[in-house]
């Protein structure tokens, strides 16, 4: 049998010593979603040396180290022990979800983690929240720097969370000097993600707030799982943000989607949008509007600085998000069944707006209003 050849055998070698040099990564969160596609990337990188994957689930790498439990879980300190980064993925932010028990696990999953990390000996755990802890305000700076006042509050879905997060993980840096904790900030993410503004363009018209500037920068789930590969890798740390190069003012938006605009007066959207959700019709707060009025979009300097480069721009995103939600049928937030959204269709830009009059007084109806 003939020897292999030497530049192969060079190659496999080099990437074996690179493997063995890589670092320890662990994942939570591992199963589904971005935890899932980041776990299956991280498994197939000759830069990592082993993949550990913790889920309420087992996943479908067989390639990662698995564990079956609850982030919450104190045990998970023992299952991170020999990790050197984790990143911290399990956190909810299903629309559908109890915002009191979403807060709750979210709050108490990463406090878990991070005390765990710590006295496992990891040195870096890596957070995932989003560009939106920025704030939607009309003053913002176009693009915003990366270091700018975190301006948020928490009256849109999850953003509370997400800035409690990040609270967290400052203060873990702060109470244990030998961990260090990363922080990326996707913008609107798409790809198999399901959010306030991701159905906004599952509404048969795109509203627009009468005086406002929306403007949209996007991420493809691909491009921030190569963003949480290079802050796992330590090739970029601190806090940043990745998403696609500059953004899309509203005009171009609606020229690109092809779906035309309906325009309200502030007052007459919020106050709809919070008694809607108010009784229970729709999932979403009104605070999500403002993410739809004013500017929100963010440098990517530091990631460039590190050698990233997005593979998606904004115009194929929102492609892809059209592609994605085609069929699906969304008013105010509030998914509707086919028969539902025909009628909305049909019944002229108020309707289609916000769901309507008649939906509220059925609504009341039933519960005695």
């Amino acid at each position: 049998m003939s020897s292999p050849d030497p530049q192969v055998r060079g190659a496999r070698n080099t990437s074996t010593r690179s493997a063995a040099r890589g670092p320890v990564v662990a994942v939570t969160g591992a199963a589904t979603g971005v935890g899932a596609l980041l776990t299956r990337h991280l498994a197939d990188s000759e830069e990592v040396r082993q993949v550990i994957a913790l889920d309420e689930r087992r996943g479908e790498v067989p390639e990662a180290t698995w564990h079956v439990l609850d982030v919450r879980d104190p045990a998970i300190a023992e299952k991170l022990r020999g990790a050197d980064v984790v990143v911290h993925l399990a956190v909810d932010l299903d629309l559908e979800t109890d915002a009191a028990a979403r807060t709750a696990y979210n709050v108490r999953g990463t406090q878990t983690v991070l005390t765990a990390a710590a006295a496992a000996g990891v040195h870096r755990v890596v957070l995932c929240t989003s560009t939106m802890v920025y704030g939607a305000l009309p003053d913002n700076d176009i693009p915003l720097s990366e270091d700018a006042e975190l301006r948020a509050t928490a009256e849109a879905t999850g953003v509370g969370d997400l800035l409690e997060i990040e609270r967290l993980g400052r203060r873990g840096s702060r109470a244990h000097p030998g961990l260090n904790v990363t922080v990326v900030r996707p913008a609107v993410l798409v790809g198999g993600t399901d959010t306030a503004l991701t159905r906004y363009f599952e509404s048969p018209r795109l509203l627009v707030v009468a005086g406002s500037r929306p403007t949209w920068q996007f991420c493809h789930v691909d491009d921030l799982v190569s963003a949480l590969e290079y802050a796992a890798l330590e090739k970029v740390e601190g806090e940043f943000a990745v998403g696609c190069e500059g953004w899309l003012e509203q005009e171009e938006v609606e020229e690109l989607s092809g779906i035309r605009r309906m325009e309200l007066p502030s007052a007459v959207a919020l106050g709809a949008a919070a008694r809607l959700h108010r009784i229970g019709l729709t999932p979403s707060p009104a605070g999500d509007l403002a993410y739809t009025m004013h500017p929100w979009v963010v440098s990517v300097g530091r990631l460039h600085d590190a050698g990233w480069r997005p593979k998606w721009t904004n115009e194929e995103v929102l492609a892809a998000l059209l592609e994605e939600v085609q069929g699906r049928h969304t008013v105010a937030g509030r998914r509707l069944g086919r028969k539902d959204a025909t009628a909305a269709g049909a019944a002229g830009a108020t309707v289609a707006l916000l769901g309507t009059a008649a939906l509220v007084r059925q609504m009341r109806k039933r519960r005695g209003l």
